[in-house]
């Protein structure tokens, strides 16, 4: 007889991840990225735990995005505040909010409640080759 195990908090073994974005699709990237955030690539995934790993993203500033898009999406916020609305389009946030804009196409595809906030912290994004975080021995991800 076959039982389902339960990964436990404390069970979880992370290891750091590096991706280079060059020339990938932006969308692509995403969701690969958010599925070695949320854990789904280990036998142990447990959907009520965060064991997902810890994920670095280098060349930002080269992800490409495919169709028209520059003039067509737009990104949207609001301060809460009257006449707060900033709109940008994805041509602004790429040439100006590079980190910005991978990291939320990144956090918009994981869970939108507590436990995808602990996943957010686990993800970096930097727009060149270097990263800080060389101490952690991170192993490189391909990106299909």
């Amino acid at each position: 007889m076959r039982q389902t195990t339960m990964a436990k908090p404390n069970e979880v073994k992370r290891q750091w991840y590096v991706v280079d974005a060059t020339d990938c699709v932006l969308g692509r990237l995403a969701s690969q990225v958010a599925t070695v955030l949320k854990g789904k690539n280990k036998p142990i995934y447990t959907p009520n735990v965060d064991c997902g790993d810890y994920v670095i993203v280098i060349n930002a500033d080269k992800v490409r995005i495919t169709g028209d898009q520059d003039f067509k999406k737009f990104y949207f916020s609001h301060s809460q505040y009257p006449n707060g609305l900033r709109v940008r389009s994805t041509k602004v946030m790429r040439e100006q909010y590079t980190v910005e804009w991978v990291t939320k196409a990144i956090t918009g595809m994981l869970p939108h409640n507590k436990l995808g906030d602990q996943m957010r912290k686990h993800v970096f994004v930097y727009e060149g080759a270097e990263h800080p975080h060389t101490a952690q021995k991170p192993v490189e991800l391909k990106i299909k």
